[in-house]
Order: C-alpha cells, then structure tokens, then sequence
C-alpha cells in the first residue's frame, strides 16, 4: 500500500516514520511548500521515493492509496477533499476542519466516492484511554456523572487558532469516545491576555439531556503541564494522569450513596461516603500513533470505518465550533445539532 504526507512540520514526521515501519507499507511521497524541511526528510527516510512542494504530483499518481495530512487546519478542507476527489483514502490530523460545514462536506463526500476518512485523534489509541473505554463499557464504572480534563501548559501559542481549537480536541474526542451518548449543548469562556493574540485560556462546558456533566480546563499560560482527566461514575471513579511514566490509570473504588432518613432526623436524605481499594490497571504500552496508523490501513484493507472516522471528527467539530460561538456571546449556552 502506498502512502503520502502532506506536510512535514510538527506532525508529519512521526507519521512519515509510523508508517514506513509498518509492514507492507511504503511511504512514497513527502509533499511540504518548504524545500529545507524536505531536505530532512531524505537525511532521516531515505526510503521516501518522492518529496515535492507539488501536492498535484501525488493528486495525479494513480498508485497513491492513502493521504495523510498534517497540516494547518484551514487547509485541511481543501486538501482532503482534492484526495477523496480524486480517489484516496485520507487520515486528517485534527481538528478536522475549522467549521462543521466544511466537515459534513468531507463526510458526504468520503461516503459519495467509498473512501475512508479518518481524523486523527491519537489519544483515542493510547493503552490509557483504550482501557478507560474497556472499564466504562464493562459496567465497571457505573453510570458516569461527570467528566472533568485539565489540559494546560505555558505555550505554545498558535497564530493561526486559539487555545480551544488547539488542545480542546483531545479531550473533547476522549470525551465523546467514553460516554456512549450525544452532547445538547455546549458553554465556553476566554480571554487573552497578549496583545493582538488569541484566547489562551478558557473554560468549557458540555451538557447532555441528563445529569452527566463535562468540563474543561485549557491553557497556553500555566507554569506547570498537566494533563489529567477525572471520570466520576456511580460505582468507580479514574483519574488519568498522562503526566506519570507509569501508573497513568488509577480506578478508586469510592463514591457516595444517598439513603432516606426518617422524618424527624435533620436531613430527610442521609449521605454515606465510600472508600474502597485503588488500583492502577496494565495498559498496552504500543505508541498511539503506531495503533492509530496500523487501524487506518487495515480499514482500508477490509473495509471498515474507523473509530475516529469521519463522522466521530464532525461531533468534535461541533462541539468546538459551538465553544467558540459561546466564548464570543460571554459563555451564552449553544444548543449542538443533532
């Protein structure tokens, strides 16, 4: 199966090396409108047949099966629907575009030509959110109550999208992964506090028609990385520390339960706490881009849809476009189509 990447900047080269270590792959062409960064590419993979600045080279290759772009994402409507169009499978880094127009758009044409669209969120691969989903689906958790993510850092700071377009995705996406039901709606507030720069820091909230609840915390400006989620649910709780190098799961066996009280005790409802056992579970320890790459291909291979397909990629777009149009109106709730 032959293979092209668009775009050799941040990303491109951990998919340039993912996928020519993948058996029966061959990463044909590297395609960037920067000739020094192609220079890279033949020092470091010297197995890369082709590096052009012209993307119609690979357009024109009829050998060509797969696309994977890797570039800024106001360029990811155009590109991805030039490969569908002309007959490629296409794996787009995320988000995977800048509006839900354009990303319908791409879902019903990946659907008219029979091609495989694929976004890019690679957390959904990692061993960590993998067994967060195997703990959620086996009923181990419970009912989920909430979802709260912490993704902060002192930069970097983007030129061309804010903070919620920047690290919002990956949360938004493990979000959407593990709780196995539809968002209504979505609140968000931002500030920026650079000149003539945009938001970095804001605040999301995301609503469904029950009582699970989901929040958000992101920032450019922290002193400290953190990436920590913690899911709530009415048998177990995890806290996901993606920081840790060993124990990056932790399950508590803790929760509360309400009882009723009788009629002339203070409180009619009696609230007793629970404090069980932790234990921190074996995650695979596979790369996520590896898992990711490898999933793209034999969807190809046999015809199936991804797990981050394109549809799965038009929900998180949703829920980041509502974000912004939110942040604008002082965090007015936007209702989400469904």
């Amino acid at each position: 199966m032959k293979v092209a990447v668009i775009g050799y900047g941040y990303w491109g080269p951990n998919l340039v090396r993912n996928f020519s270590w993948l058996d029966g792959v061959e990463v044909k062409y590297v395609c960037d409108l920067d000739s020094d960064r192609l220079g890279k590419v033949r020092n470091l993979f010297p197995n890369v047949s082709v590096t052009t600045t012209d993307y119609s080279e690979i357009l024109n290759d009829e050998s060509i099966d797969a696309v994977a772009v890797a570039t800024p994402v106001n360029t990811h409507f155009q590109l991805s629907k030039l490969a569908l169009e002309a007959g490629k499978h296409v794996l787009i880094e995320k988000p995977m575009t800048d509006n839900v127009a354009d990303a319908r758009k791409l879902v019903a044409l990946a659907s008219k030509v029979n091609r495989i669209l694929m976004v890019d969120h690679t957390f959904l691969y990692t061993g960590a959110v993998i067994k967060m989903k195997e703990l959620a689906e086996s009923g181990q958790i419970g009912e989920i109550y909430y979802f709260d993510s912490v993704r902060v850092n002192l930069g970097l700071f983007q030129n061309d999208v804010n903070v919620i377009w920047d690290l919002a995705p990956h949360d938004l996406s493990i979000m959407s992964y593990i709780i196995d039901k539809k968002p209504i709606g979505v609140s968000a507030v931002g500030v920026s506090h650079v000149k003539d720069s945009l938001e970095n820091i804001a605040y999301i909230t995301v609503f469904y028609e029950d009582t699970t609840f989901a929040h958000f915390h992101i920032n450019w400006l922290s002193p400290i990385k953190v990436r920590q989620i913690l899911i709530g649910g009415s048998q177990k709780m995890i806290v996901y520390n993606d920081m840790e190098n060993t124990e990056k799961i932790k399950v508590y066996d803790s929760g509360v339960e309400a009882t009723p009280g009788n009629k002339d005790e203070l409180y009619n409802t009696l609230i007793q706490y629970r404090t069980g056992d932790m234990y921190a579970p074996k995650l695979d320890q596979t790369e996520a881009l590896k898992t990711e790459c490898s999933h793209f291909l034999d969807c190809i291979r046999n015809g199936k849809q991804p797990i981050s397909n394109g549809e799965f990629g038009l929900e998180v777009v949703k829920m980041l476009e509502a974000a912004q149009k939110s942040m604008e109106q002082q965090g007015i709730k936007i209702q989400l189509e469904r």
